[in-house]
């Protein structure tokens, strides 16, 4: 694929590239093409126009006269099917909307829920232009090196409560990384995944609400998954899977399980309450019992984390004795001592 082209897709669960599917279902192995001609009910030829189609977009598809199509090698696109194909999911990506090159994820994303799309849709896309954090700070994110990612979620939740769905997502997060890649990564309040004490992934969430009613939450997601370098003003305070692992990462394999447990931990919460991912979470956290400081608009609030309240809340005791409730929306981590 050229770096000039750009790809947009928007398909459902239900109605996949059903000739990708099937081969991405056959993992490496051939999938002869009378088989393809005879599930879809096309032609030998058609079947070759399609296939050629799936070389155009970067997967590399070895042909057998014998044996039929297999591919080779994945075109490294965070495709629906890549998706679809590693993952089991009841409504989480039901739809998807795929961009090669976006300006934000979440941007894109609070324009669809304004639009009314499903529960569960997701934006996903190779390269953003202008990825957002927290703060209004810009996300670093280069094409086929990471996953930038956004879910739109309506829960029945008031709006109060929906910074507990950052709490959850951390908690997938952390959880998927050390599924997937087996390393230890670690919550640093309110939203930061960190590996060695090194940002890893950033969480954003947005909300659409009434008074007394959430319209819909963006979640967004960053992780750094393939980057060799960052640029010096974050070199020492940020890290990728590949330079935690040693090699290279499937970033379909980590967003599969992302997702899995991002569908789980959301489950959970929605049945049982938010306290069930709030224990996890304070196991995964990096910050609880040690000094930390932080800035809450014009105000340093110093002392020891102690933990989180009902609400996702830091409670810090002060140097001076007093314990403070931090709300997570209101403040950065500026850092550790």
């Amino acid at each position: 694929m050229s770096a000039e082209k750009s790809i947009e897709i928007v398909r459902d669960k239900q109605n996949p590239d059903r000739l990708l599917m099937m081969l991405l279902a056959a993992k490496g192995g051939y999938v002869s093409g009378e088989e393809i001609s005879r599930r879809f009910g096309v032609s030998r030829s058609a079947v070759w126009k399609q296939i050629n189609r799936l070389r155009e977009i970067g997967y590399e598809i070895e042909s057998s006269t014998r044996l039929g199509y297999r591919i080779s090698k994945s075109s490294d696109l965070m495709l629906p099917e890549e998706i679809w194909s590693k993952s089991k999911l009841s409504f989480l990506g039901d739809r998807i909307y795929y961009y090669s090159t976006i300006d934000s994820t979440n941007t894109q994303a609070k324009k669809l829920g304004q639009q009314g799309v499903p529960h569960g849709t997701l934006v996903i896309a190779d390269e953003q232009t202008g990825g957002k954090g927290r703060m209004g700070r810009s996300w670093l994110s280069p094409a086929r090196e990471g996953i930038w990612i956004s879910a739109i979620l309506k829960p029945q939740l008031m709006p109060f409560d929906a910074p507990k769905l950052t709490i959850l997502t951390a908690v997938a997060a952390a959880e998927a990384i050390r599924d997937k890649i087996g390393i230890l990564a670690e919550i640093k309040w309110p939203n930061d995944i960190l590996i060695e004490g090194k940002k890893v992934c950033g969480i954003l969430t947005e909300m659409s609400a009434e008074l007394d009613a959430v319209n819909f939450v963006v979640i967004g997601i960053g992780i750094n998954v393939n980057n060799d370098f960052f640029p010096e003003e974050i070199r020492d305070k940020a890290i990728s899977l590949k330079m935690a692992a040693g090699e290279m990462v499937s970033r379909a394999d980590v967003t599969a399980g992302l997702l899995e447990r991002l569908e789980y931990s959301y489950n959970v919460s929605m049945s049982q309450g938010f306290e069930p991912v709030f224990e996890k979470w304070r196991k995964l956290c990096r910050n609880l019992g040690k000094p930390v400081e932080i800035v809450a608009g014009r105000r340093i609030i110093e002392g020891i984390a102690l933990n989180i309240d009902e609400q996702g809340a830091l409670m810090i005791k002060k140097n001076n004795g007093e314990i403070e409730r931090v709300l997570s929306g209101e403040v950065s981590l500026k850092y550790e001592k």
